[in-house]
C-alpha cells in the first residue's frame, strides 16, 4: 500500500508543483506530517542535499524521499512518478501556448501562478524556520547567509556551499 501512497503523492507533486523544484516543498511538508516518512529536519537534509547535487531539485527529492520511505523501490517509483505529469503537460501546454501566446486569460493565469508559488514557498520557510528557531548555530548561520547575501549578489551555489560547509562542521562541535 505505501508504493500506492508514494506514487499518488509524488504525481500530485509532479502535476500541481509550478515553479521550479523548490515549489515542491509545501507538498513534501504535507507529506511529512500526514504520512511520517520522514521528519522536518530530514525534509530539511533533503532540500540541502539535493540543492548541492547536480539534477533538478525536485526531482532529487523525490528520489530521496522515496529511497527514505520505501527502499530503491520507493525511490524509483517516485521519480517516475513525479516526473510523469511534467512529460504529458509540456508536450499539451508547449502546444497550447504556441497557439494562445498572446491571449489575455492565458497570460492571466500565468502571471498569477508566480506569486501563489511564493506565497507557497514563504509559508514553508516560515514552518522549516519555526522548527530550527531553538538552535541558535542555525540562526547565526542564517544571518550571516541573509547578511553576505545582501553584500554580494553571488550564484545562489554559493551560498549553498558556504552553509552545508558550515552545517558539516557545526555537527562535528
Amino acid at each position: 500500500m505505501i508504493f500506492v501512497h508514494l506514487f499518488w503523492e509524488f504525481f500530485k507533486i509532479g502535476m500541481f508543483s509550478f515553479g521550479g523544484g523548490y515549489a515542491t516543498i509545501p507538498f513534501l511538508y504535507h507529506i511529512s506530517q500526514v504520512y511520517n516518512w520522514y521528519s522536518l529536519e530530514e525534509l530539511t537534509q533533503m532540500v540541502a542535499v539535493a540543492s548541492i547535487t547536480p539534477g533538478p531539485v525536485g526531482i532529487n527529492v523525490a528520489t530521496y524521499a522515496g529511497l527514505k520511505s520505501a527502499g530503491i523501490p520507493g525511490s524509483a517509483l517516485a521519480t517516475v512518478a513525479e516526473m510523469i505529469p511534467s512529460l504529458f503537460l509540456v508536450i499539451i501546454v508547449s502546444k497550447l501556448l504556441r497557439k494562445f501566446s498572446d491571449n489575455f486569460y492565458v497570460r492571466s493565469l500565468i502571471d498569477t501562478l508566480k506569486p501563489i508559488s511564493c506565497g507557497l514557498l514563504t509559508a514553508v520557510a516560515i514552518g522549516l524556520l519555526k522548527a530550527e528557531i531553538n538552535d541558535i548555530k542555525a540562526m547565526i548561520l542564517l544571518a550571516f547567509l541573509l547578511l553576505i547575501s545582501w553584500k554580494s549578489k553571488k550564484d545562489p551555489l554559493f551560498y549553498i556551499l558556504i552553509a552545508a560547509i558550515v552545517g558539516i562542521f557545526c555537527k562535528f562541535l
